[in-house]
C-alpha cells in the first residue's frame, strides 16, 4: 500500500523559483504526490521575520502557485516557523499571528505546517508551551490539516548539542496534550535517516500516540557538506512494509528541481513494488522518464562522481570534461548539473544560522 507522498521544500540555500516548483508538482502528480509543502529556509516571512506581512508581489506568486497546485489536484501547503514564539506568546505575538494567519488563508492553503525546528529547545515547559500554540493556531487557521514540527523530530543527538538537551519526555508530552487530528513530524533516527523500520517507526507512534507524518531528508543536499554532491540515486531502506506505520510521507527534495524528480519517482515505485523493489532498475526507469535516454545515460555513467566524489574530490580536468558532457544537451537538468560544478549551489554555515 503507497502512504500519501508529498513534497517538502524545506531545504537552506537557493529557492526554486516558480516555474520550477510548478513544473515539479505537474511532473510529480501523476506518480502519486498528493500534496506540496512550500516551506523553503530563506524565506524569512515564514521564519525569524515572520511577523512582518508578505509584500504584495509574493503574495501574487504564493497565490499563483497555490492554483497550480490545485489545477494538477494537489494539496498545497506552507510551513511556518514562528521564530522562538514559545518564549514570549503575549498579545502582541498572538496578534502578529493572527495577522499572518490570516495572509496566509488568504491563498486557499489546504494544509498548514506549524514547525518549531531550528530553534533552541532546552527549556522545562517546551512541550505544553508549543502545544497551546499549536492549538491556538488550528482554532483560527482555514486549513484542514495542521502538521506540527517538533523542536526534537528526531532521535539523533545532534539536535541536543547544536539546540540544548530535550526536555524529559519531550515527546511523549507533546503527544499527549496535542488533538489527535494534529499530525507530528518526524525524520527518522538521524537527521538524514539512512533507513526507516516499521519497528522504529511504531515506537515512535507509541510516543506520539499518533502516526508519524514522515519528513524524509533525502534527496535534499543542503549544508556545507551535502552541497557539495548530487542526490540521485534511487530511494533505498524504505521498504514497503513501513507504509502501514506512517500518516504521509513527504521528502525534502534536492536544490536541483528537475533532478530531485529522479529519486522522487523511484520513491513511488518501491512502494508500489514492494518486495519485487530493484532500485537501479528503478533509476534507470526514472532517469530515462525524467532526462531523456541519452542524458540519462551520461547521468548514469558519471554517478560516482556526481553523488559520490563531489566537488571536493572532482579534479580541474575531471570538471572541464563533465562541463563539455553536459554542456552538449539543451535540458534544464543539465543546467542544473553545470550550475552545480560551477559551485552555484553551495551553501556556506553560515547561511545555517541565518536563515
Amino acid at each position: 500500500m503507497t502512504p500519501e507522498l508529498g513534497i517538502i521544500e524545506g531545504f537552506f540555500g537557493r529557492p526554486y523559483t516558480w516555474e520550477e516548483r510548478a513544473d515539479m508538482v505537474r511532473a510529480l502528480a501523476p506518480a502519486g504526490y498528493g500534496f506540496y509543502l512550500y516551506a523553503p529556509k530563506i524565506d524569512g516571512h515564514l521564519r525569524r521575520r515572520w511577523r512582518e506581512p508578505y509584500p504584495d508581489a509574493t503574495l501574487e506568486a504564493l497565490a499563483g502557485f497555490a492554483q497550480a497546485c490545485r489545477d494538477a489536484g494537489v494539496r498545497f501547503g506552507v510551513g511556518l516557523s514562528p521564530y522562538e514564539l514559545f518564549l514570549n506568546f503575549d498579545d502582541a505575538a498572538k496578534a502578529d499571528l493572527a495577522a499572518k494567519l490570516a495572509q496566509l488563508d488568504s491563498l486557499g492553503l489546504v494544509d498548514l505546517g506549524v514547525f518549531f525546528d531550528d530553534m533552541k529547545g532546552a527549556l522545562p515547559e517546551l512541550a505544553p508551551r508549543q502545544v497551546e500554540i499549536v492549538h491556538w493556531i488550528a482554532e483560527r487557521s482555514a486549513a484542514d490539516r495542521i502538521i506540527a514540527c517538533p523542536s526534537y523530530y528526531t532521535d539523533d543527538p545532534v539536535l541536543d548539542r547544536v539546540f540544548g538537551q530535550r526536555p524529559a519526555n519531550y515527546l511523549e508530552d507533546l503527544g499527549a496534550g496535542l488533538d489527535p487530528a494534529i499530525e507530528l513530524m518526524w525524520t527518522g533516527e538521524e537527521v538524514c535517516a539512512r533507513e526507516f523500520s516499521p519497528g522504529h517507526l511504531a515506537r515512535v507512534a507509541e510516543q506520539m500516540r499518533r502516526k508519524p507524518f514522515l519528513w524524509d531528508n533525502y534527496p535534499v543536499n543542503d549544508g556545507p557538506r551535502m552541497s557539495r554532491h548530487l542526490h540521485l540515486r534511487a530511494f533505498t531502506g524504505r521498504p514497503a512494509a513501513m507504509s502501514a506505520e506512517i500518516s504521509a510521507h513527504g521528502i525534502n527534495t534536492a536544490s536541483q528541481a528537475v533532478l530531485s524528480r529522479i529519486p522522487a519517482l523511484t520513491l513511488a515505485e518501491s512502494y508500489r513494488d514492494g518486495d519485487r523493489y530493484q532500485y537501479v532498475a528503478a533509476f534507470r526507469r526514472a532517469a530515462r522518464e525524467v532526462l531523456g535516454p541519452d542524458l540519462a545515460d551520461a547521468v548514469e555513467r558519471t554517478l560516482l562522481l556526481l553523488e559520490d566524489a563531489g566537488l571536493d574530490v572532482i579534479t580541474a580536468e575531471q570538471s572541464e570534461r563533465l562541463k563539455a558532457r553536459f554542456g552538449a544537451f539543451d535540458h534544464p537538468a543539465a543546467r542544473e548539473v553545470l550550475a552545480w560544478l560551477d559551485g552555484a549551489f553551495a551553501i556556506g554555515a553560515e547561511e545555517l544560522q541565518t536563515q
